[in-house]
């Protein structure tokens, strides 16, 4: 990496993340950016009980940027200056954007989501099976909705937030995966490491023998169980690596007014996971 960049000083621009469960991958993804561009900025990784006090911190302290994961990405919206079309089109938030103490919201997990499906070619003909009915689940329903897909089951066992989410789209909910999907993506923290079903399936097995897609939007572990199963099953497999690599590097942009190249993408994304 280029060693160009000055050490931290008062000038440096402070970007940050809020998530449950804090992991080292956006950190390095975003750090190893700075250096390799040469900008005078710094990435840090937070968690919080207190997610008022938290955004208030990001608006008085002008910290540029601020990714947000589960369990915020709904919560955070009433703290909010301006939802951009990204965040209000699902409700659902993952990046801020602090403009002279002014919050603006966006959600590029649909970005990235969307562009995963199109280069794996999902046929959208098939049925699919999204478990989930967070933040991240919105995103990936919507995500579907714009890629053609039609037969879509929305998997939640919350009574309000799973059926609210299908019929805003036109789907079906279920408490259970429904026998015929051919396309799985969890949306939860299922597999998650760290979490209390760090080493669950997200999907019955017999489900994720006769997938043809397999999809996990978890990104830590990169191998969480339902993308090693979905592997062994020979399923086309979309991680949750790859996910947060798309996902971060639009924030990047959104945060420094750079957009890096697939590339340099790609060698920070190899480098987070290191």
């Amino acid at each position: 990496m280029s060693a160009s960049i000055a050490m931290p000083n008062r000038d440096t621009v402070l970007c940050m993340s809020l998530s449950g469960r804090p992991s080292n991958i956006g950190t390095r993804f975003h750090n190893f950016l700075y250096r390799e561009l040469s900008l005078d900025y710094l990435y840090k990784a937070f968690t919080t009980t207190d997610l008022p006090a938290a955004i208030g911190g990001v608006r008085a302290l002008g910290i540029r940027g601020c990714a947000v994961s589960m369990p915020f990405k709904e919560a955070v919206i009433e703290l909010i200056d301006v939802m951009e079309p990204s965040a209000a089109a699902i409700d659902s938030v993952n990046t801020i954007v602090n403009v002279d103490g002014v919050l603006h919201a966006y959600n590029t997990d649909y970005a990235a989501v969307a562009s995963l499906l199109a280069s794996n070619a999902v046929d959208p003909g098939l049925p699919v099976a999204v478990n989930g009915s967070g933040g991240m689940a919105k995103a990936v329903v919507a995500a579907l909705r714009d890629h053609g897909c039609t037969d879509v089951t929305v998997v939640a066992r919350n009574p309000e937030a799973g059926p609210a989410l299908a019929e805003q789209y036109g789907f079906r909910h279920s408490t259970a995966a429904p026998d015929g999907a051919r396309v799985l993506v969890n949306a939860t923290p299922v597999g998650m490491a760290g979490g209390p079903a760090a080493d669950d399936l997200s999907f019955p097995a017999a489900l994720i023998e006769v997938a043809d897609t397999v999809f996990d939007v978890v990104a830590m572990p990169p191998e969480t169980p339902l993308v090693r199963a979905g592997r062994a099953a020979g399923a086309t497999v979309i991680t949750g690596a790859e996910v947060i690599a798309l996902q971060a590097a639009e924030q990047f942009a959104l945060y420094t007014g750079v957009t890096p190249d697939a590339d340099l993408v790609r060698r920070a994304s190899e480098f987070s996971r290191s």
